[in-house]
């Protein structure tokens, strides 16, 4: 198993003081109601997972402690993207808010493949416009169909990020698809590595559907050939995604 928590995910969460209840975050690219009050909508996170070298996997388990949300108004971005101090209210030098989920949830991504999803977490997160999601991935154990371990990581042990921008809409449901892959890098082992076209943001009463998964998958498999250098090293774990339309 690769443990990716890292020193700085403790000392950002120590200086955060994020409650584990984690259900609100105040976010200054937020909206207020006539009232002067903040409103709020719900985000659901969910993942799923598109071809990559997953047919190499009788499992590829993640943990996954919370996620980080950028809201569309905040700070720039600096060059380290691992914070080591945050406000009270979870905030960090960059802007980026951070949601730990009441438990670490663990994705088969075996099991998420096709129109596959699995819901991570519901929360409540204050209305406006946001930049990115990233996952705080904290460990991959992955088992290969011959019965044999093999090492996972995260590109750089850090969290994964998903490019797509997104809106929270007072009292309304966000859906926040997250695409990812293993992806073989050589003898040591894999990689999972984010899939732009696979992630996707839906609202309101939109689903996911297999024509989703279909056109994901052929864009893939396009575009495999230039996901790794030549030592077979994934050269990005960051995914861009274009935004559906609202």
């Amino acid at each position: 198993m690769a443990d990716v928590s890292g020193v700085n995910r403790r000392q950002y969460l120590q200086t955060a003081g994020v409650a584990a209840t984690a259900g609100l975050i105040a976010g200054c690219s937020g909206s207020t109601g006539g009232d002067g009050t903040k409103t709020y909508g719900t985000l659901a996170t969910s993942v799923t997972d598109m071809p990559g070298d997953i047919a190499d996997f009788e499992s590829c388990v993640v943990t996954i402690a919370g996620i980080w949300v950028k809201p569309a108004e905040s700070g720039t971005e600096s060059a380290e993207e691992t914070p080591e101090t945050a406000t009270e209210d979870g905030t960090d030098a960059d802007g980026r808010r951070y949601i730990e989920f009441e438990e670490p949830q663990e994705a088969d991504l075996v099991q998420l493949q096709g129109a596959n999803t699995q819901l991570l977490d519901e929360t409540e997160v204050e209305t406006g416009d946001y930049r990115y999601l990233q996952l705080d991935v904290t460990g991959v154990e992955g088992t290969l169909d011959d019965g044999s371990e093999t090492t996972v990581d995260t590109p750089g042990n850090a969290p994964l990020k998903f490019n797509a921008a997104f809106e929270i809409r007072e009292e309304e449901t966000t859906r926040f698809i997250a695409d990812f892959t293993p992806v073989k890098r050589g003898p040591r082992g894999y990689i999972v590595q984010p899939v732009a076209t696979g992630t996707k943001v839906l609202y309101g009463e939109e689903e996911y559907t297999a024509e989703d998964a279909t056109m994901t998958e052929t864009a893939t498999e396009d575009a495999s050939a230039t996901t790794a250098t030549e030592d077979g090293e994934t050269s990005t774990g960051t995914a861009d995604a274009t935004t559906p339309s609202r």
